[in-house]
């Protein structure tokens, strides 16, 4: 991290803002990028002198947690449902947070419209940060497609601040809604962790196995790299870093694999995980879907070689820092290639490193949001 774990660069805020964070699961982040945008951007913002208060929910903040990183913690229940526990939540967090004099209510996921709604309805200035298309997840039926995109056509006609993480999200927004968004990337670290135990204790070594980093759901596409791993010729070892609440039958298929090499470690956070990004050989993105995805902002912060899905979003994030692949017989060339020369491939990291300093360093994320929410405010 540049400037420290628990300090932020620059100057004091001039004037103390009160802000929410809702509809994450919370911090500390354990879970995905929207809980790890949560607690790096809250609790920078904290260390500039603003009162930041992050909502999150009963299942994933432990019990008795009221402060966090200088983050006022707000534990509300949730019920366990793959459909209703982030709507029910932020609902249950819009209606808190509405007699808390809060300067700006940042929303995360345009699925909690409806808490957005209610905010705005109130008077209350409202930020909301739609992520990707979801529509277009395989995890949703039919029901869970419908309201994503009748969640992203109301978002583009309430009176509130729309933020996207991704230029080819808010072409889409502007394109089919008419609707001009803000732009803010998201953020990583930008260096390298030693390793404190952790690769001894998944049977790894400081790069000596392949990487992959996603929420284990069918168009994270975990299936496609595990099928070119057995294509290539190495004694690496591939590391499955994720898991996924609602995805147990798709997980259990992957693991039916006859590849020795392929290790699932389970979902990993914290020190333990920017461990495994600093140290691998090479780091594969495969997601198909969404915005700008935080695994491969990561990655390219640890200075990972780096071979993505070809699709728009990681062209945007990556441009020439990494490689592209279509399908499983690409993937498993490119990895090859890399694996076979380690010289390409430090060049390769480097290139990565330097791009994410330029482009998506915390620091540089935060102080962005802080004049901009200023702005708002006066």
């Amino acid at each position: 991290m540049i400037g420290g774990r628990d300090r932020a660069d620059g100057k004091r805020a001039s004037s103390r803002l009160r802000l929410a964070i809702l509809g994450t699961r919370g911090v500390p982040a354990r879970y995905g990028g929207f809980e790890t945008f949560a607690e790096e951007l809250g609790w920078r913002l904290a260390a500039r002198g603003h009162e930041v208060t992050v909502y999150g929910r009963d299942r994933w903040v432990p019990r008795g947690c009221t402060e966090h990183r200088g983050m006022r913690i707000v534990r509300l229940p949730a019920p366990r449902s793959k459909y209703l526990e982030t709507v029910v939540h932020t609902l249950f967090s819009a209606g808190h947070a509405l007699g808390r004099g809060y300067d700006i209510v940042y929303i995360c996921n345009s699925a909690n419209v409806p808490a957005t709604a209610v905010l705005r309805l109130a008077g209350r200035r409202v930020v909301l940060n739609v992520d990707g298309l979801e529509w277009q997840r395989a995890k949703w039926g039919l029901a869970g497609r419908t309201y994503y995109r009748a969640c992203a056509w109301a978002a583009s006609r309430l009176p509130v601040e729309i933020v996207t993480d991704a230029h080819v999200i808010a072409e889409h927004y502007l394109r089919a809604y008419g609707r001009r968004t803000h732009y803010f990337p998201y953020g990583t670290e930008v260096q390298r962790t030693a390793d404190d135990g952790t690769l001894g204790r998944l049977g790894l070594s400081a790069g000596r196995y392949v990487l992959y980093v996603s929420r284990l759901e069918p168009e994270n596409n975990a299936h496609v790299v595990i099928d070119a791993y057995r294509r290539v010729k190495t004694d690496l070892p591939l590391a499955i870093v994720g898991d996924a609440p609602y995805a147990g039958a798709y997980i259990g298929g992957l693991k039916q694999t006859a590849d020795d090499r392929v290790r699932f470690t389970g979902a990993i956070y914290g020190a333990g995980y920017h461990v495994l990004r600093s140290n691998a050989a090479a780091y594969v993105q495969a997601t198909e879907v969404g915005g700008t995805h935080p695994a491969l902002v990561e990655a390219m912060g640890a200075g990972n070689a780096i071979v993505a899905n070809d699709v728009p979003e990681h062209r945007e994030v990556l441009g020439d820092a990494g490689l592209y692949y279509r399908g499983a017989e690409e993937l498993a060339v490119l990895l090859q290639e890399l694996l076979d020369d380690p010289d390409a491939a430090g060049a390769l990291g480097e290139r990565a490193r330097t791009r994410a300093a330029e482009r998506y360093s915390w620091e540089r994320v935060a102080a962005d949001y802080e004049r901009w929410f200023e702005r708002l405010v006066r």
